[in-house]
């Protein structure tokens, strides 16, 4: 067969080809091996933080001012909690935006386990229901770490109101609508106010402040006449008769104010918020990391010391495993959007 002039440009047409295919192919291996090593590298990185985790202080984020009960909580856990860690667990008081600006923050940080959330009700339960707009996603911004516990709540009162229990105090607000002021330091105290109002048709002025803290001196002044809140701030005020506690929301008295009556005591339906705290890392936390801070939380709170300032503050205290609070966090967003929605409350 007589080869015409166009074969050999042929062959080398394919030679080049195949040149550049062979060129390819150890070109494509070689980003393959790159990429490999990278991601080798990286997952042993992740790796050894992981395993040496915690190597720096542990930032515990508070969305109230210092000297709060929930302040005064998370103080009480973050000191034993360092001493297993064997590492410092710094508090970082957020005030602001009923919990939201801490809330913000923590979500926005790295997850690797450094930041901490010392959540609420306020910010974890509330809030979605109260705020047209969240600057966080309460489900998918987090990595739940463990449950703390609850609050207790009483309805606290000036003297300068004449009333000796729930029944004279409703009385009371009754016959001067309008006239009567309630302070609030935190979302608690908001939805538990408004709740007691709507069930017993009682008409009365909000005045907010960032934590109950702030609040006590215009409680003690006058200027506000009841509040809702803990026992943290107001106890010993209660026991100079400064201040009177009317009523408390828990299932049975609380030993720290024995004369006080329980609402169903008196008659009158107990309210359907439960008042908790719990401890959050950003999305995507290490597994691993969240379990280990869960085992470790859980262990701090059960020390003598811990559980004896607990029971100075009324915190009933209660851990969890990471699935446990997932699970419970949803479980709160339905009652507390009931109960909000029971209190006549809209997002604004």
């Amino acid at each position: 067969m007589r080869l015409t002039p166009e074969q050999p440009v042929i062959k080398r047409n394919s030679m080049s080809f195949f040149l550049k295919t062979q060129r390819f192919h150890r070109f494509h291996v070689l980003v393959s091996l790159v990429t490999a090593m990278a991601l080798c590298t990286v997952s042993q990185a992740h790796a050894q933080s992981t395993a040496h985790f915690p190597s720096k202080p542990i930032h515990l984020v508070v969305p109230f001012p210092p000297g709060g009960a929930l302040d005064i909580v998370a103080r009480t856990i973050a000191k034993p909690l360092g001493l297993s860690m064997g590492q410092a667990v710094i508090i970082d008081n957020k005030a602001g935006a009923d919990g939201a600006i801490a809330a913000d923050f923590v979500a926005k940080s790295e997850p690797n386990g450094y930041t901490l959330f010392m959540a609420t009700y306020g910010s974890m339960s509330a809030l979605p229901y109260l705020h047209k707009s969240l600057p966080y996603n309460v489900l998918n911004d987090f990595t739940p770490i463990s449950n703390t516990g609850k609050f207790a709540f009483f309805l606290f009162a000036h003297p300068s109101i004449p009333s000796n229990d729930l029944n004279e105090l409703i009385a009371y607000i009754h016959a001067h609508p309008d006239q009567v002021n309630y302070g609030s330091g935190n979302v608690g105290g908001v939805v538990g106010t408004a709740e007691l109002a709507q069930l017993n048709h009682l008409k009365m002025v909000h005045i907010p402040y960032k934590g109950e803290v702030p609040a006590m001196n215009d409680f003690l002044a006058g200027r506000v006449q009841l509040m809702l809140g803990t026992p943290a701030n107001a106890l010993e005020f209660v026991k100079e008769g400064k201040l009177n506690a009317v009523v408390t929301f828990l299932d049975k008295r609380s030993p720290l104010l024995p004369q006080t009556p329980t609402m169903r005591e008196l008659g009158f339906p107990n309210l359907s918020i439960t008042p908790w705290s719990g401890i959050f890392g950003p999305a995507n936390v290490s597994p691993v990391i969240a379990s280990r801070l869960s085992l470790a939380i859980n262990e701090a709170m059960k020390g003598e010391e811990a559980q004896a300032e607990f029971a100075k503050q009324a915190f009933e205290s209660k851990g969890s495993t990471p699935a446990e609070l997932a699970a419970y966090v949803k479980d709160q967003l339905q009652h507390w959007g009931h109960s909000i929605e029971l209190a006549g409350l809209v997002a604004q």
